[in-house]
């Protein structure tokens, strides 16, 4: 036995997941020498690989502390273990990274300067005192500065800085918390900051970031380039300034994103509890949606007509010495005008910002890759995603089993793409709206960069079945793999299966605004019986005209009027509604004729649209600025009591249709007796939960399904949501949402990527 105990054997471990760039090899070092082995460890394409001699049960405790102890923002995927030959190593040692074979390794997301840096960054005894660039293997930039893998200095964006002696002496220490951090530099070595007029010329300062401060104090905007591309920047306190904003960047209602130095001044304007204090804190450092605290601190055109604001705290080093000058909060919108990706290129912000900023604070660190901030909101007790972009890209979601290797190229609006290799579905960061050529040359440059970065090779294609989609038509047109075209709701019902590993067919509610249907109609109040493989469309709204087509999203009062003709006809005009006090009765009988005669109106099952109608209808809305504003304002207003509910009738035809005639009858009735509108609007969001949840319940009963899965954008409504789950737990369902990815046409690329997945492997569907 005791000559067991000192026998040397030799282990070959490779670990997969997110392990370079986060201080995994120091963490192997350190652990090796703890226990007392000898051997080495190596970046690799794949991964990291290591080499352990020593007794067996060394290496036992070795892989015992492994996953327990690895470093924070490490991930470990998989660990492969096979027997080597005794080299007969007498140290441990962190040897140069080898690149061949495939790249299976992961990349850590961008995330926010940790703790000891920002000790150190406000330390006047530090060398690094005030120094904007300031990391550690524990924080900084990783996916928005690398070219390349695996991941080494000359393969980022700090390949022009060469390491002074100190911080390569902290870089090839493995004792050192700089040990291998690829972008480690200093005042002395490495990117620096720099202020400009909005003419590109440099604008003379000691300190730049000081200069910035007192620029954004005055009123001026200015644009700060980050870690994922350009922020606009104003006081968030000074209304005439966020208004000038506003009007140069021509955004006339959206609410602007702000940032605060810590919890404490976020609390002077915002209500926080302790699930949005973690949110705030974490790591990933999102924008947090956070009810206003009354009477308003901030300005008002921060936020306008809405009750909460997107807030984050600073979570890159610049940041916080910016922060530091005393602001309760700085707005830091996207550095883009509307409709346009986020600038990223010094050059670039000062030629397509000039008009915007008065401003530029720069550096000179390269953006490989644009990344926009995270947007989250705490909802039904878990994390909800609304825009998923900086700090959780690109960790990929993991899924039941293997799949084939896919492309999927997303939705119009929202967009995102998809590529899928083995148990990984890497979905993008934030792209947007491919409504111009700007969007979709960063379409294109981020299919690029993500099949190269994570080397997969497409088998397929999956894109929309909508033909005008701007995605769809850059999938028909590559001429180079087939393309599966997958249908806008399956997708969405599919995308929130992927996230939950579920199998099998299950019961979909998929809600939203806009998606093609295989009938060429508008779908988007859908319920589905679905797997990966097919779907059955078993429910939906009553299709309702859409005048104008595409002009009914953006004016609401359309869909108003649309939805009364349903109910009434064209005897509107006898009610007393705000809806048709408002209305010019010329502009409003040219509408009612295209409804009669089909012109320009085609038929839309939107549930999106039908929340339209009823804002419309009671006078919230009229027109919107941004998508989805009407709905979100008619859940704002909302009663916090139940009031009861109007009228659920399903008709059964070619699918069961939800009767909204009926209960749009009732919502009027309600009006004219002088119900106001917040309690009007509580009543037809429980009468949608009831509806459904109702039809859920005689769905189980004919198919013995049990699983519901919510998707969808109308799954942002967290009145909505919130009310559908809990009524449909107390029925004993099984209900499912999103987690991982938003709800919304952000996350529709997972979903194609499952289908088309499935369909390269030949499966056939369960749903019949």
């Amino acid at each position: 036995m005791a000559e067991s105990k000192t026998k040397i054997t030799a282990r070959k471990i490779d670990v997969n997941g997110i392990v370079q760039g986060v201080g995994f090899r120091p963490f192997i070092y350190q652990l090796a020498r703890h226990h007392h082995l000898a051997g080495k460890v190596a970046n690799t394409a794949e991964g990291v690989s290591i080499h352990l001699e020593g007794p067996d049960e060394r290496i036992e405790a070795f892989l015992s502390d492994l996953p327990k102890k690895k470093p924070p923002l490490a991930y470990i995927d998989s660990v492969h273990l096979m027997q080597e030959a005794v080299e007969g190593r007498r140290d441990f040692e962190i040897t140069l990274s080898r690149s061949f074979g495939s790249r299976n390794t992961l990349i850590s997301p961008d995330v926010s300067i940790c703790e000891d840096c920002r000790r150190e960054m406000f330390d006047f005894n530090d060398r690094r005192y005030g120094y904007p660039f300031i990391n550690c293997t524990n924080c900084g930039p990783r996916y928005t500065i690398i070219e390349d893998i695996p991941y080494d200095r000359p393969k980022t964006s700090m390949h022009p800085f060469k390491m002074c002696a100190r911080c390569l002496a902290e870089y090839n220490c493995p004792e050192d918390r700089r040990f291998h951090a690829q972008p480690n530099a200093c005042q002395d070595c490495g990117p620096h900051v720099s202020l400009l007029d909005n003419k590109g010329r440099a604008v003379s300062a000691d300190d730049p970031i000081a200069k910035t401060a007192q620029l954004i104090q005055q009123g001026k905007i200015v644009a700060i380039k980050g870690l994922g591309g350009f922020h606009l920047a104003v006081d968030a306190l000074n209304d005439s300034a966020v208004q000038r904003l506003r009007q140069r960047k021509h955004r006339e209602e959206k609410p602007l994103a702000v940032m605060s130095p810590d919890l404490d001044t976020i609390a002077t304007y915002a209500h926080l509890a302790e699930a949005e204090k973690a949110l705030l804190t974490s790591i990933q450092r999102p924008i947090v949606l956070l009810p206003k605290r009354l009477p308003e601190k901030l300005a008002f055109a921060v936020a306008p007509r809405n009750h909460y604001y997107g807030v984050m705290l600073a979570y890159t080093p610049l940041h916080y010495l910016l922060m530091n000058h005393g602001f309760t909060a700085v707005v830091m919108t996207s550095g883009n005008l509307s409709q346009e990706p986020i600038a990223i290129d010094n050059q670039e912000a000062c030629d397509r910002l000039k008009k915007i900023a008065d401003y530029f604070l720069v550096h000179n660190r390269g953006i490989y890759l644009r990344s926009d901030d995270s947007i989250v909101r705490h909802a039904a007790g878990e994390t909800r995603l609304i825009r998923r972009s900086r700090g959780y890209v690109p960790v990929p979601v993991f899924l039941r089993q293997d799949v084939p290797c896919i492309l999927a190229c997303g939705a119009e609006l929202k967009n995102t793409i998809c590529l899928t290799r083995g148990k990984q579905a890497f979905v993008s960061q934030h792209i947007g709206d491919l409504e111009n050529l700007a969007a979709e040359d960063f379409f294109k440059l981020t299919i690029r960069h993500l099949e190269r970065i994570l080397d997969i090779a497409p088998e397929a294609i999956a894109c929309d079945m909508h033909p005008d989609y701007l995605s769809t038509q850059w999938a028909v047109s590559q001429n180079k793999l087939p393309v599966i075209h997958v249908q806008h709701h399956h997708a969405h019902v599919v995308s929130c299966m992927a996230e939950h590993k579920l199998q099998g067919p299950v019961i979909g509610l998929s809600f939203d605004g806009t998606g093609f249907g295989p009938d060429h109609s508008i779908w988007g109040g859908e319920v589905l019986l679905a797997d990966e493989a097919g779907y059955q469309r078993v429910a939906c709204l009553e299709p309702c005209a859409m005048p104008g087509g595409a002009a009914a999203i953006k004016e609401p009062w359309r869909m108003g009027l649309a939805f009364l003709h349903m109910a009434f006809g064209r005897d509107i005009w006898n009610l007393e509604l705000p809806i048709l006090k408002l209305t010019d009765r010329a502009k409003a009988e040219i509408i009612l004729d295209m409804i009669a005669k089909g012109i320009n109106s085609p038929l839309t099952s939107s549930l999106g649209r039908l929340f339209d109608g009823v804002a419309a209808i009671i006078g919230l809305r009229r027109t919107v600025s941004y998508e989805g504003q009407a709905a979100m304002e008619l859940e704002m207003i909302s009663d916090g009591q139940a009031h009861g509910t109007y009228p659920v009738i399903w008709h059964e035809k070619t699918c069961t249709q939800l009767d909204t005639g009926a209960f749009v009858k009732s919502l009027v009735e309600d009006i004219q007796n002088g119900l106001p509108g917040f309690i009007t609007s509580r009543k037809f969001h429980d009468t949608v939960i009831e509806a459904f949840a109702g039809l859920c319940t005689k769905i189980r009963k004919k198919t013995q399904l049990n699983r519901v899965v919510l998707s969808g954008g109308c799954f942002q409504n967290a009145l909505l949501l919130e009310g559908l789950i809990n009524v449909l737990k107390t029925k004993c369902f099984e209900v499912y949402s999103h987690h991982q990815i938003p709800a919304n046409d952000g996350g529709l690329s997972l979903g194609q990527a499952i289908v088309a997945a499935s369909a390269v492997s030949g499966k056939t569907s369960e749903v019949n």
